[in-house]
């Protein structure tokens, strides 16, 4: 058994062992080596290894670090038997959804298990038979000496397994009716809401406990709020992570990201003493003024004495000296001038007022990031005659619905006949196209028609949105970056190709500005890897002269915001842009009223972006600065 280290002031708040790494790949390899290290022990006493597994993106790369340790190194899994968590119900072990088929891909496939000792629930079962199975689970998994580690994920439910709110401390193996939020959150995976099955058959939280080591994984920004309930709240079913609190041998494994609601990471000065630092100083005072609801030049010794501050003012000799300091920060962050105002003194601008009339590249990975993301900022900086470009990096083809195509193939039909233009091809692409979609099973991969057809549905949409901001066709570019077109939810790596797609377009048009998107809580991926591939991109470029004056900027979009401490340019949307920005929207009229994969948020994106824009204004007018309308945010991305 693992021997965990005791608790330390930094972690005091944390009920359970908790780890964070900078990223997630490095702590795959943690986790993986973990696993390794102990099925090359128990393979030297003779015994077997038994793992508990997990399935979703999460444990994706402690199993591909596993399959290269077989390949490279010679791992060997002729001693380990396997059960898994989970697996949806009813469902067959062929479906793209199937957990059968997911385990193989990721991992049983490419290594030399014995496919006798691979476990998984069995989701074509009657009914009728899914207890006996379920009992007969239980005990196989004691028949092989009960989990020597298990693996976690964890829902943002709270769930472990399938083992939703309500669950039970010594629950075992069972079927159960899966939490709304869980089927919205893999309505995407299923291509649709209405396809997910509505209950699944897991491990029980009695089951998970009893198991000698427990490791849970959790990576990115959108699971921050349930690990600090999980780690730091209190034991209750209604988050059933938290039962893990009760286990003498459990560790959370963490990136940068998921850890950063957890106390230590948002608010150290409530742990102990901090080493103080410009970044850090400017994150307390934000988090003091919100806290008190007190602007920040309104802020009192006392107040920074009382929250565990009072270095701070010991440093700067007063608040006085504290709180104007990081107002005129947070002041000089805002400008209406994104691209730089003209013949003016950009001493405290975040934008370089030369040269006056800059070129732009913005970025969006699908076709309506630009305008759902920065909006209003593309059509001030179009207003004020800089030379836009739009570079969209992926044709966002799965995220139309079947109706769509159908509607626009009818259309294309329609207007052949009425025109006399290839009359009887046209009717033929529409029948195939009619005939693709009736016989297509929920979450099979489109015909490469339809594929092309939805394609083709979110460029006019995108370039409809370009037209309404003022944007020239020759100024929109179309990347199709070749790690999207899957016709599947999961992807391809990210391959050379797609960086040269991006360094070729930034070499011709050799921009002063870049805008890109950073919202990595994209719950698909997508937005993740198109970054990816633009920082790669602009990595082989930084030497050129024409890099090394360009600042890039990276935006956020529909699924998170920059937290104040973190914003290097903020620009200030009136009424009228803010309409202007929603009519753009408007345009991506298959993303309208209920898109394909609207993530765990049901309301439209376009009331999505204006909230997250006017709830970033009202932060900086509880801060002191001046009241706006919205406010559009930007993090400077320094190469």
């Amino acid at each position: 058994m693992t021997s965990l280290p005791p608790k330390t002031p930094h972690s005091r708040f944390e009920n359970i062992h908790t780890n964070i790494f900078q990223d997630a790949s490095d702590a795959s390899k943690a986790v993986a080596h973990e696993i390794a290290d102990l099925i090359k022990q128990k393979a030297a006493d003779g015994k077997m290894c038994v793992l508990g597994l997990a399935t979703g993106s999460t444990p994706t790369s402690v199993y591909g670090e596993l399959v290269r340790m077989h390949k490279e190194e010679g791992l060997s899994f002729q001693n380990v038997a396997t059960f898994n968590l989970d697996e949806y119900y009813p469902v067959q072990p062929d479906a793209l959804q199937s957990y059968v088929r997911f385990m193989n891909e990721y991992l049983f496939d490419h290594i030399d298990i014995k496919k006798e000792n691979i476990n998984i629930p069995d989701g074509t079962l009657e009914k009728s038979d899914v207890a006996e199975f379920c009992k007969e689970y239980e005990a196989k998994i004691q028949k092989f000496g009960g989990l020597d580690i298990q693996i976690l994920g964890i829902g943002r439910t709270g769930h472990i397994g399938f083992n939703e709110p309500g669950s039970g401390l010594n629950s075992k193996t069972r079927l159960i009716t899966l939490d709304h939020i869980t089927i919205v959150d893999a309505a995407s995976d299923f291509f649709g809401e209405e396809n997910v099955p509505k209950k699944a058959i897991t491990m029980g939280v009695g089951t998970i406990l009893n198991a000698k080591r427990i490791i849970l994984m959790a990576w990115g920004e959108g699971k921050a709020p349930i690990i600090k309930e999980a780690v730091e709240g209190p034991i209750s079913d209604v988050v059933p992570a938290t039962y893990l609190q009760e286990h003498p041998n459990v560790s959370v494994i963490l990136d940068s990201a998921s850890s950063a609601e957890l106390t230590r990471v948002k608010t150290p000065w409530l742990v102990g003493s901090v080493d103080w630092n410009e970044n850090l100083i400017k994150r307390a005072v934000i988090w003091l003024s919100l806290k008190l609801g007190k602007p920040i030049l309104k802020l009192t010794n006392r107040d920074y004495s009382d929250t565990g501050m009072g270095d701070i003012v010991t440093e700067y000799d007063s608040a006085y000296n504290i709180n104007i300091k990081i107002f005129n920060e947070l002041k000089h962050t805002i400008t209406g001038w994104p691209g730089g105002k003209p013949n003016s003194d950009d001493t405290h601008r975040p934008v370089s007022s030369a040269p006056a009339k800059k070129r732009v590249v913005l970025f969006s990975p699908h076709p309506d990031d630009d305008v759902i993301s920065m909006g209003g900022t593309f059509i001030r900086l179009h207003d004020h005659g800089h030379d836009v470009h739009v570079a969209y990096q992926t044709s966002g083809n799965i995220a139309v619905f079947d109706d769509d195509v159908i509607r626009f193939a009818d259309f294309l039909n329609e207007f052949h006949e009425m025109f006399g233009m290839n009359v009887e091809s046209s009717r033929e692409m529409y029948n195939k196209v009619r005939s693709d979609i009736a016989n297509k099973k929920p979450g099979t991969v489109d015909s490469p028609e339809v594929q092309k057809i939805k394609g083709l549905i979110r460029r006019g949409e995108a370039k409809a949105g370009c037209r309404y901001v003022g944007i020239p066709e020759a100024n929109m570019h179309f990347l199709d970056m070749p790690f999207y077109e899957t016709g599947l939810v999961k992807k391809n790596p990210i391959s050379e190709a797609d960086v040269k797609i991006i360094v070729d377009l930034l070499e011709e048009v050799e921009p002063h500005q870049i805008y890109a998107a950073g919202d990595l809580s994209d719950p698909h991926g997508t937005h993740r890897v198109c970054l990816q591939a633009i920082f790669e991109a602009i990595d082989l470029l930084k030497h050129k002269k024409w890099m090394q004056k360009s600042n890039v900027w990276l935006y956020r979009g529909a699924w998170q915001e920059w937290n104040i401490e973190d914003v290097d340019m903020a620009v200030p949307i009136s009424p009228e842009e803010l309409l202007r920005k929603r009519r753009a929207i408007f345009k991506h009229q298959s993303q309208k009223d209920r898109p394909l994969f609207p993530g765990h948020d049901a309301r439209e994106f376009w009331q999505r972006s204006e909230a997250r824009n006017r709830n970033t204004a009202k932060r900086y007018d509880q801060l002191g600065l001046p009241e706006y309308e919205a406010v559009e945010a930007f993090k400077r991305y320094y190469f």
